[in-house]
This record gives C-alpha cells, structure tokens and sequence, in this order.
C-alpha cells in the first residue's frame, strides 16, 4: 500500500475534495442554517485557511526547505518556529479550513461528511510517511517536536 503515499500533491487533493464536496452537494438536502450566516461563516474560515496555509508556505521558505511534500527527502530543515509552534502541518490544516469553509458555503450535509475523508487521506498517505522521513532524517530533535505540536491544531 506505500505505493500510494506521496502520490498526490496535497493541492491537487484539494481541488479533488473540493469538487466531490460540491457533487456530493447536489445528492442530500442543504444544512438548514440562514443563507448569509453560511456565506459569512465560509469567508471567515477561508481567510484563516489560507492565513495558516500561507504562514506555514512562508515558514518553509524562510528556512530555505523544500515546499513539496511529495520529496519529503529534500527537506533540508526541521521547521519548528513560526506557525509550526501551534500545529505540524498548518499547511494540510489551512487546507482543511478552506474545505470546510466550502462546505460552509455549500451548506451541505453530504460536504461536510467528506472533510473527515480529507483528514484520514492525509494522514494515512501524505502525512505518516512525511513524518516517517522527518524521524529518520531529524531523529530525536523531531521526536521532541512531536511531543510538543500536534499535528493538525
């Protein structure tokens, strides 16, 4: 089965979910939740997705290491200040905020059903063999880590 880690890169994935949320949409009723409340909600949650996102892209940058988690090899860095004092993956987490944020403005029950969907997929396949590297590469600095940040929040 590691045949399928690494394989997608997490945006593509994204976009993936976010076109079955929008599907999965149109087979069940709507939450029944006003209208403007969903809409204002889903900006509120898409502006902190992609703040959380973009801190943790800028914090890789700023550590001169690699952005694609499908090379997990040349990480040439354990990024641990900045936003990834608060979560290991606020990448995959700004992510899901922007999902939900989705679903939020949806307003359907079946979209917000896939977002455990999304978290189980990232971390069965993108995340374990992330860390799996990082623990190899980075030893027992990243396994203090671990025990200080979660992963998602």
């Amino acid at each position: 089965m590691r045949a399928l880690e690494l394989k997608i890169p997490p945006v593509i994935l994204v976009v993936l979910f976010a076109l079955a949320m929008w599907l999965a949409a149109h087979l069940l009723p709507p939450v029944p939740l006003p209208a403007l409340w969903g809409k204002a909600l889903a900006i509120v949650l898409a502006g902190a997705g992609m703040a959380v996102a973009l801190a943790g892209v800028l914090a890789f940058r700023r550590a001169n290491t690699t952005v694609d988690p499908r090379v997990p090899q040349q990480t040439s860095s354990l990024v641990i200040k900045g936003i990834y004092r608060y979560s290991r993956n606020p990448m995959y987490l700004g992510f899901l905020l922007l999902l939900t944020a989705w679903a939020c403005y949806l307003m359907s029950v079946a979209a917000f059903a896939l977002l455990p969907l999304f978290v189980w997929y990232m971390n069965r396949w993108q995340i374990a063999p992330e860390e799996r590297y990082l623990l190899e590469k980075f030893g027992a600095e990243y396994q203090v880590y671990t025990k200080q940040v979660r992963r998602w929040l």
